[in-house]
């Protein structure tokens, strides 16, 4: 590992993804083509029917320092707006949430401002007990995006989010674990066999069943519920290949094997 700067690093082993930011100089902050590479990475899991869980991590000390500060001072509507040469940082936290598959957040260290909100997209945030948390939204004189609010408001709770948004604090690890943004807390040297064991375990469920639960839970947390689509994907579940491996593999006590039909 070198420090070297480039944009995120896509890696797949397996039916396991990772994306790693690559900045560690600069704490990985976000730049414009690092949004553009994260879309497209995020497009090649989705299309990519091996691929059962992705893993979100960064080079180094941090986590991610946030949306690079200049780019956003040039260009006042980058954080919400489309744009002509890339996708808008709302955008690609968008597509990060609505991922087919579970993502898991290695939170190798600090997460600040809008990474944060790219922690809160990812379904599992197993963070080092170093890490430490700020959004300086308020600070810098900038409204955050709607979606990133509300997924601040539904993952956290209304205090913490006033708390967070509101006096640009900076909390550390229990406490972001009790807030519930930590979903576990671990020693340095307990993340990536932590994380590891969380990713195959994920690998070895149903897929069909997994990504249509992440789907409706996503929905249910922005209070956009489709019962609809929900009732379409529990009737598929119920006529897959998956539901006749996981009811033999119980009947005969053994691991079963999905493939995702």
């Amino acid at each position: 590992m070198t420090d070297e700067a480039t944009t995120p690093i896509l890696t797949v082993e397996g039916a396991i993804a990772t994306i790693r930011l690559n900045r560690p100089r600069v704490h990985n902050r976000i730049e414009p083509a690092d949004l553009l590479a994260l879309s497209e990475h995020l497009a090649a899991i989705e299309a990519d029917p091996a691929i059962r869980v992705a893993i979100l991590t960064g080079t180094g000390k941090s986590f991610s320092s946030g949306y690079h500060l200049g780019d956003l001072a040039a260009r006042p509507g980058a954080e919400v707006t489309a744009r002509a040469d890339g996708p808008s940082f709302e955008g690609v936290a968008t597509q990060l949430e609505n991922l087919r598959v579970p993502v898991i957040c290695r939170l190798n260290g600090g997460v600040y401002g809008g990474s944060t909100d790219l922690a809160l997209c990812c379904d599992f945030r197993i963070g080092v007990d170093t890490a430490e948390m700020m959004m300086p939204a308020a600070k810098l004189g900038v409204h955050y995006y709607p979606s990133g609010m509300l997924r601040y408001v539904s993952r956290l709770g209304l205090n913490a989010a006033k708390k967070l948004f509101l006096t640009a604090e900076t909390i550390k690890a229990p406490e972001m674990l009790a807030i519930g943004y930590l979903t576990e807390m671990l020693p340095a040297e307990a993340l990536d066999a932590r994380v590891r064991a969380l990713a195959e375990r994920i690998a070895a469920m149903a897929p069909l069943a997994v990504q249509g639960i992440k789907r409706s839970l996503n929905e249910i947390a922005r209070q956009d519920f489709d019962e609809a689509g929900a009732l379409a994907r529990a009737n598929q579940s119920q006529a897959s290949e998956d539901l006749k491996e996981g009811l033999a593999a119980f009947r005969e006590k053994r691991a079963p094997v999905f493939r995702g039909r």
